[in-house]
């Protein structure tokens, strides 16, 4: 499995300290150094290669925007900050993600998650020449049979229990799989979690309505906890 360094800045011990114990629960997360300052992670940062970076904005000597635009090729910066009135600001210096205090561990993830799937795009996920072309189908086996599923087919899938609901163009299918499961076989960048039970194809959205998706006629709702993040990977602010 691949390792990815990971850099924390923020003034505050516990607000460190709950990076890392956030940090813990992913093994391909590796804390590289913790600093209780900008200046510090700049030394770090010089001396040692960084994929990720969690940047508090308000801090002593120079807060984490200024700090930022002193970088000349930055990680991917992930801001954890109290103070959501930085957002703009953040996301016009192209941020990764913006996290406001206090976040939960599934908030952290899925920033996570974000910053990976834009590390791996960099290094060429599908790169030149004589790389294969990421794949753009799964196969799923249910029913003694296996179904060979083209990603643009997908409209989305629903967890039920310890199975999981796909829905196509031309079909339902339900394999003894787990919903956890089933979402590590697909691509990111074309299929977003919008609520604990519901993953979608974010191509085939028809129009969003209040806390609901529409999809073919059928009405997913968005979870509290996913909205933000949903509505970012649209290009829209919550």
């Amino acid at each position: 499995m691949n390792t990815f360094n990971c850099l924390i800045v923020d003034d505050e011990p516990i607000a460190r300290k709950i990076v890392q114990t956030y940090c813990s629960h992913l093994p391909y997360l590796q804390i590289i150094a913790s600093c209780g300052n900008a200046m510090e992670a700049k030394v770090i940062l010089q001396e040692q290669k960084t994929d990720i970076l969690f940047l508090d904005i308000n801090m002593p000597v120079i807060d984490g925007i200024a700090f930022l635009k002193t970088l000349k090729n930055p990680p991917q910066i992930i801001f954890t900050t109290a103070y959501k009135e930085h957002a703009l600001d953040a996301f016009d210096l192209a941020v990764c993600d913006y996290l406001l205090k206090p976040f939960s561990l599934e908030r952290f993830i899925m920033a996570v998650d974000r910053a990976l799937e834009k590390l791996k795009m960099q290094k060429g996920f599908v790169q030149e020449n004589n790389e294969i072309k990421a794949e753009d189908f799964v196969f799923i086996k249910t029913e003694g049979k296996i179904f060979k599923i083209q990603h643009d087919d997908m409209l989305f899938a629903e967890a039920s229990g310890n199975y999981t609901k796909i829905i196509t163009t031309q079909m339902m299918l339900q394999p003894n799989m787990t919903f956890s499961n089933f979402e590590e076989l697909l691509p990111k960048s074309l299929f977003l979690r919008i609520h604990r039970s519901f993953i979608i194809n974010k191509s085939k959205i028809d129009h969003i309505e209040g806390n609901r998706v529409f999809i073919n006629n059928t009405e997913i709702p968005i979870g509290n906890n996913y909205r933000e993040f949903f509505l970012k990977e649209l290009g829209f602010s919550s």
